[in-house]
């Protein structure tokens, strides 16, 4: 079906849209089991592709290599990222393998377009006393400061993710095997171990604390007002803590996870198991971790060896 070709309004752009992406969102969001925050980005990046043939005149239907190429270097030339490249074109590309499935394509155009290459970062890490330090902030002997700091020894302790620690649910924790049931990325479950003080301190809020907050739903961790914690109210709480701890790096809720994976790594634990733990489905993602000790490494050799500091 041809778009549109009249001026739309922002209104009207975010409401743009096409049946075949519709039903393909849909199909992330109930049969893949992805975040409602994955569904969205894809969305988003589906909705710039749909613009951009709305801009030529063309459709879906006669989009080919060259298009798809012209629509990339748009996108560049608007000042997004490598990173953010990546991202619009993985999201082309599973949508075209998902209509060749439906048999409403007959091949995928994007199949043969080069990712840009990403340049790896490494993960923010907080030292030993750091992270004790920002474990020991909150106040314990009040609702809030209690639920904050059984949420970072969860975090610290298990390797949690922000969003599994806003969807865990009481039944989750077993007490008795000290293990977390997780529901990670795509729905993926997996068995998480924690150590005794994270334990206690989770015990303790589920069978007090947590009353206290008069819950509307069956989630562990709330706000003031009885509902699910939200992302940004644990971002803005470990930035709070961060803070007092004399912290001045920026740093957030995935910093404590990242500090769980290299603080691990650095007492032995291999990789394979490392990656179980985080919840990997590639070895080659754990594997950043590798680079901090190599890292960290090099930095011990170049501030100690007497000849490095010639």
């Amino acid at each position: 079906m041809p778009f549109q070709t009249q001026d739309m309004t922002s209104d009207q752009q975010r409401d743009f849209s096409h049946p075949l992406v519709d039903s393909y969102l849909h199909h992330l969001l109930v049969v893949k089991g992805l975040s409602e925050n994955s569904v969205s980005a894809c969305s988003q990046d589906l909705k710039a592709l749909l613009l951009f043939l709305r801009e030529r005149r063309g459709t879906l239907m006669d989009i080919n290599e060259q298009t798809l190429f012209l629509h990339m270097i748009s996108l560049n030339q608007k000042g997004l990222t490598n990173r953010s490249l990546a991202r619009h074109l993985s999201s082309i590309k599973t949508f075209f393998d998902f209509l060749c499935e439906q048999s409403k394509a007959d091949s995928n155009p994007a199949r043969l377009l080069d990712s840009p290459k990403l340049q790896q970062g490494l993960p923010e890490v907080l030292s030993l006393p750091e992270m004790e330090s920002m474990l020991q902030q909150p106040e314990c002997s009040t609702k809030l400061g209690f639920r904050d700091r059984t949420i970072m020894e969860l975090m610290y302790g298990s390797g949690l993710r922000v969003s599994e620690i806003c969807t865990l649910r009481p039944l989750d924790f077993d007490p008795q095997a000290g293990v977390l049931r997780i529901w990670g990325k795509g729905s993926k479950e997996r068995l998480v171990p924690t150590h005794m003080q994270a334990q206690d301190y989770l015990t303790r809020y589920l069978q007090g604390w947590r009353e206290a907050f008069s819950p509307k739903t069956d989630l562990v961790f709330l706000n003031r007002s009885g509902q699910g914690l939200s992302r940004q109210g644990i971002w803005k709480m470990i930035k709070r803590y961060a803070l007092q701890a004399g912290i001045k790096r920026r740093i957030s809720p995935h910093t404590l996870r990242h500090s769980f994976a290299t603080h691990l790594l650095e007492g032995g634990a291999d990789l394979r198991t490392l990656q179980i733990l985080l919840g990997h489905e590639d070895i080659s993602t754990t594997e950043i971790y590798t680079h901090v000790q190599r890292e960290k490494l090099i930095e011990i050799h170049r501030k100690y060896h007497p000849r490095a500091k010639h």
